[in-house]
């Protein structure tokens, strides 16, 4: 089977099953089904739909949006800088590591979101809060995925580097940085999830403007197919920012081996020429090769 059809079997299965989540969503909020859940009290897809619309149309929705998407970028980028300078450091320095160590794991396991409190006492304005908060988010996954990835690092190339006369720098330009960008990649594809929950919650809490101050807002006057308008955005933005962070990490690890999920597929052994060589032609070509 060609690549090109099979890309187009894996698009529409993924439409299709998407489709289907919708029409049994508007079924059951349609039929009015109270079983464990009570969808009742849902809105249907359709009144999302026009809610969606309106959205749209008002020059809000859109203020809203380019809001949350500076908090998220300004937070984001500042954790990726520094996460991944703070990984690499107290993965290669064992003062880093005892001095910036335990304050980092002592800080860690907080939520960001309970952080709140102490941005509305630190900055003078809700907006820098809010980065803060999403830079908190996002700075511990990529530290500790970045920590991990230098360290789990083959020895063996930096003594190659040493070898033919690299310093520091070198190593970390040609052999620190590109071996671990796979796990650093994997560390900012967490952590731009977890910046949105987060600017989410803190919109909720002490934003002004922003995709989650709004979807809040809709909740407090009772207007549930605005709730559900906000959660579909979130999960929009959430989706193509995660997959731009995945798109950049792929085209910055070309160098790396790609492998094929095919599944109930038999891995098949690679026909090279030299399989197709008669068993006597191949053992003459090893004996030349020898001599």
């Amino acid at each position: 089977m060609s690549r090109h059809p099979r890309q187009t079997g894996r698009l529409a299965l993924r439409a299709g099953s998407l489709a289907a989540a919708l029409g049994l969503w508007q079924l059951l909020t349609t039929l009015d089904v109270n079983l464990w859940m009570r969808f009742s009290q849902f809105p249907t897809v359709t009144d999302v739909a026009r809610a969606f619309a309106d959205r749209l149309a008002g020059p809000d929705y859109w203020t809203d949006l380019i809001d949350s998407l500076t908090r998220i970028v300004t937070g984001f980028l500042l954790a990726a800088v520094l996460g991944v300078a703070t990984g690499v450091l107290v993965a290669r320095s064992r003062l880093a590591e005892d001095l910036l160590g335990p304050v980092l794991e002592i800080v860690r396991p907080i939520p960001a979101i309970a952080m709140v409190p102490v941005a509305i006492l630190l900055f003078p304005s809700n907006e820098q809060g809010i980065v803060f908060i999403t830079f908190t988010a996002a700075f511990f996954p990529v530290l500790v995925s970045t920590r991990h990835a230098v360290r789990a690092l083959i020895p063996v190339w930096e003594e190659a580097v040493r070898t033919m006369g690299g310093g520091r720098w070198r190593i970390l330009g040609s052999v620190i940085l590109p071996g671990a960008l796979p796990g650093i990649f994997g560390g900012l594809s967490v952590g731009i999830g977890v910046s949105w929950i987060c600017v989410i919650s803190a919109e909720m809490i002490s934003g002004q403007y922003g995709v989650g101050y709004r979807t809040w807002q809709d909740y407090t006057i009772v207007n549930y197919p605005g709730v559900f308008v906000g959660m579909v955005t979130i999960g929009l933005l959430g989706w193509l920012t995660s997959t731009a962070v995945e798109l950049v990490g792929r085209r910055l690890t070309r160098w790396l081996p790609r492998t094929s999920y095919v599944p109930s597929a038999r891995p098949r052994p690679a026909r090279t020429q030299a399989s197709t060589i008669e068993p006597s032609k191949a053992e003459e070509a090893r004996d030349e090769h020898l001599v």
